[in-house]
C-alpha cells in the first residue's frame, strides 16, 4: 500500500515491479531493499561489484545571477573558493548558534550557478533561507521534482556508466554535464557508500529510461539494485554522518568531527562566530566510532558507559556491518576518548561491550 501523504520518486512504479520493501523517508515513500536482494547481499553488491539506488528523494536547488557562487559562499560553511568551475564540495547550511540545518553537496557550475542537493526533508528550508538573505538579481529555485538522482557505487560502476557511453574519468568530486539517449544528465564521481562511485542527475521524466539501462548494464557485472537498507550500513561503515541523527541542530559540525566541511579562513558564514568559539574552546561532546566486541547490534539513541557504569554519552547511528560481520555505531561521548577504550552499551538493560574506533571502520575507495 501507498501512503497518499508521502511524496513518490519518478521510479516509484519501477520499484513495485521489482517488489520492493518500502518505508517513509524524509517525507518520500522509498525503497528500503528488494526482494531479490535484501540488505546484506545489496551492501555486499556495492562492496564487491555494483549497485544502482535511487536516491531522487534528495533534494536539488538552483542558486542563479550575478555573484550567486559568492553569496552562496558566504551563507554556507565550505569554502568555494578552494574548487573550480566543474567540481563538487561537501557543504553545511548551519544556525547562528552553530546547529546544523542541514548538510549538503554544492555543484559550482560558475561564477553565476550554484546547484546544491540537500537531504530531502531539508530541502525547502534550506532554500528558504537562502532566498531570505539573497542579494537583489539572485534567485533561489527549489527543484526538487525536475530532477532524480541515481547513484551507481562499487568496484565496477565505471563500466555501468561506460557501458551507456557516459563520462567515467572524472576527478572526486568533477562532474560532467552529458547525454544519454539525447536527453541531459549530470554526472558526478561522489557517493555515500565509499566506494567508487558516481551520481546521476537527470531531467525527472528521464529517470525511468536511464534506471532501467543502468540495471541492464549493471546485470552482467553481478550488479543489482540497492535500496536505502544498503545505503545506510554502507555510510555507517564510513563512519559518513546522516542528518537528523549524527548531525543537527543539536548537534555542530565541530562535534561531529565534520571542522574539516568548515571554512575557518573565510571572513564569515552562517554559524561562523559559535563555531569559532567552539573551535577554539573545545566541544564539551565529540562522535565517535564504536566497534562491539560481543554480540549484539548497537541502535541509535542507546546509552554509553564507561566501565565504572557512568553514562558519559548515546549512540547516534548503529547498525550490524556486514562487512565486519559484528555491530557498529556512531556516538556522541563526553570529552575525547582516546581509540582503544573498552565502553559498555546498554542494550535494553543488556550490556554490549565496545571498542572506541576512529572511523571508516572498513577502507574506503572513493579516490
Amino acid at each position: 500500500m501507498t501512503d497518499t501523504s508521502l511524496l513518490l520518486s519518478p521510479l516509484h512504479a519501477a520499484h513495485t515491479e521489482l517488489k520492493a520493501t518500502f518505508a517513509p523517508f524524509g517525507g518520500w515513500q522509498m525503497p528500503i531493499q528488494y526482494a531479490e536482494g535484501g540488505v546484506v547481499a545489496e551492501h555486499t553488491t556495492v562492496r564487491e561489484s555494483v549497485g544502482v539506488f535511487d536516491v531522487s528523494h534528495l533534494g536539488k536547488a538552483l542558486v542563479a545571477g550575478p555573484g550567486a557562487a559568492e553569496f552562496v559562499n558566504s551563507a554556507l560553511t565550505n569554502d568555494l573558493g578552494r574548487i573550480a568551475p566543474g567540481k563538487a564540495q561537501y557543504t553545511l547550511c548551519c544556525t547562528e548558534s552553530g546547529g546544523v540545518v542541514d548538510d549538503l553537496i554544492a555543484y559550482l557550475v560558475g561564477a553565476e550557478e550554484v546547484f546544491l542537493v540537500p537531504n530531502a526533508a531539508n530541502t525547502a528550508r534550506v532554500c528558504e533561507l537562502l532566498a531570505a538573505q539573497a542579494p537583489a538579481g539572485i534567485t533561489v529555485t527549489d527543484q526538487h521534482r525536475e530532477h532524480g538522482v541515481l547513484a551507481v557505487q562499487g568496484p565496477r560502476s565505471a563500466e555501468v556508466l561506460a557501458a551507456l557511453g557516459l563520462p567515467t574519468e572524472l576527478e572526486y568530486m568533477a562532474f560532467a554535464d552529458a547525454s544519454f539517449a539525447g536527453t541531459p544528465v549530470r554526472v558526478c564521481r561522489t557517493g555515500y557508500t565509499g566506494e567508487h562511485g558516481y551520481e546521476l542527475l537527470p531531467r525527472w521524466a528521464d529517470t525511468t529510461a536511464l534506471w532501467h539501462a543502468l540495471l541492464a548494464a549493471a546485470e552482467p557485472l553481478g550488479g543489482k539494485p540497492c535500496g536505502l537498507g544498503a545505503r545506510d550500513t554502507l555510510r555507517t561503515e564510513m563512519g559518513y554522518p546522516l542528518h537528523g541523527q549524527d548531525l543537527s541542530l543539536e548537534i555542530s559540525p565541530v562535534q561531529a568531527g565534520a571542522g574539516w566541511a568548515v571554512g575557518w579562513k573565510k571572513p564569515g558564514f552562517w554559524g561562523h562566530e559559535a563555531l569559532r568559539a567552539e573551535k577554539e574552546n573545545g566541544p564539551a561532546r565529540r562522535l565517535h566510532g564504536l566497534r562491539a566486541l560481543d554480540r549484539g547490534v548497537p541502535r541509535a539513541g542507546m546509552a554509553v558507559l564507561d566501565t565504572g557504569g557512568g553514562r558519559i554519552g548515546e549512540t547516534t547511528s548503529g547498525t550490524f556491518s556486514p562487512t565486519l560481520r559484528t555491530g557498529i555505531a556512531l556516538a556522541l561521548l563526553d570529552g575525547a576518548v582516546p581509540p582503544g577504550t573498552e565502553l559498555v552499551l546498554d542494550v535494553r538493560g543488556r550490556s554490549l561491550r565496545c571498542e572506541v574506533v576512529k572511523p571508516p571502520f572498513v577502507e574506503s575507495h572513493v579516490r
